[in-house]
């Protein structure tokens, strides 16, 4: 969901850095050979994302929720000569198309794929990632958060994806609808966090941009 006038965004779009080809490729490819294309972040957030990365200039990235992998090249491009992303999915059937378009990307060694579920793997890793980019499974964001505000290093970046939720986080819940309710609560808790300074944007389905102090 969008949350400015249509035309206003294709403004915005038009008059932001082109998309490359290789994205242009596995945004068309995404919507071809998956079922739910619309979980890909698409090209304005994924602008949005890759000038971020360049400027912090991470040596350590963490993606919670690869999908097909467009949103980790958009960080990538990012990344220090020698540095690395770490990225976990629990969906196999997508790894057929992440590896395609990685290595296509010349950047698969500096990129590290976790197939499993990102709350048994989160407590193992001992790194400290300079940016981080939560977009999974919204039921279990609390419990994201809590595992990995200890991963951030000092003045790292957290940056949570779809959290106006198509802006239901505004609306009455009366159907018991989960996701919904974590997500309140997140965005609660990362506007009162006292390792975190954020700032909630109506980018797309709402971005969080966070630091840890």
């Amino acid at each position: 969901m969008n949350f400015i006038d249509e035309k206003l965004l294709n403004y915005c779009i038009n008059h932001s850095s082109k998309e490359p080809e290789i994205l242009k490729e596995l945004n068309r490819q995404t919507h071809i050979r998956t079922l739910n294309p619309r979980m890909i972040c698409g090209k304005h957030q994924g602008r949005f994302l890759s000038i971020i990365s360049k400027i912090i200039r991470p040596k350590k990235i963490l993606e919670i929720g690869t999908f097909t992998g467009y949103s980790t090249l958009c960080l990538a491009e990012g990344l220090e000569k020698e540095g690395r992303i770490d990225t976990i999915d629990n969906n196999y059937e997508l790894k057929k198309i992440q590896n395609y378009f990685f290595n296509l990307s010349k950047l698969e060694d500096q990129i590290n794929q976790f197939t499993c579920d990102a709350i048994e793997i989160l407590p193992k890793l001992k790194d400290k990632y300079d940016l981080i980019f939560l977009d999974a499974d919204k039921k279990n964001y609390l419990n994201y958060l809590n595992l990995i505000v200890p991963l951030l290093s000092k003045k790292g970046v957290l940056i949570s994806d779809n959290v106006l939720w198509s802006g239901k986080v505004i609306s009455v819940n009366n159907n018991n609808d989960l996701e919904t309710e974590v997500l309140k609560k997140f965005n609660k808790k990362l506007s009162n966090h006292k390792n975190l300074e954020t700032v909630l944007l109506p980018v797309r389905d709402g971005i969080s941009l966070s630091m840890k102090i």
